[in-house]
């Protein structure tokens, strides 16, 4: 049976922001770490769509529902935060952000990414770790972290670019 990704669905979005929220107040009480008003909002705007956010984008995004301009080192604390907690990732290739819909574990990041129109699917595979892992270790490499990220068409841009 085939998995297709949430972020490859029609579905209730306000629902993925919601429980991404509730989930980082939940790990952050438990971590004991500060999920302020500003790294909270930061959050949000990340999972406002499935589709990676650059930090200028945020800082434009905040300006926009503030009434003053957020400085980019905050932007950057605010995401540096959210990325030691597991919140977050980064799409190196973007140079950009996603939110990671299983924070409660640390994992290395995979994504599927469409060209066409932006989304970004996490993935996460215990067979494609290990593989990294077993080829790193043949080629006596001592492995620190690992992010793939794999470009392509999502089933909507696929189906209409076969129309």
């Amino acid at each position: 049976m085939t998995h297709t990704p949430l972020a490859f669905r029609h579905h209730n979005h306000r629902l993925c922001v919601r429980g991404a929220l509730d989930s980082a107040r939940t790990l952050c009480n438990e971590r004991g770490a500060r999920l302020t008003p500003l790294r909270e909002q930061v959050l949000e705007l990340v999972w406002q769509s499935h589709k990676p956010l650059g930090a200028y984008q945020l800082m434009d995004q905040l300006a926009t529902a503030s009434t003053r301009r957020v400085a980019p080192p905050t932007v950057y604390r605010a995401l540096d935060f959210l990325l030691e907690q597991g919140l977050i990732h980064r799409i190196n290739g973007l140079n950009a952000y996603v939110g990671c819909p299983s924070p409660e574990h640390r994992h290395p990041s995979h994504f599927l990414l469409c060209r066409a129109c932006g989304v970004a699917v996490e993935i996460e595979s215990a067979q494609l770790n290990e593989t990294i892992m077993d080829n790193a270790r043949e080629a006596g490499f001592r492995l620190e972290s690992h992010s793939l990220e794999v470009t392509g068409l999502c089933p909507d841009c696929r189906s209409q670019s076969d129309a």
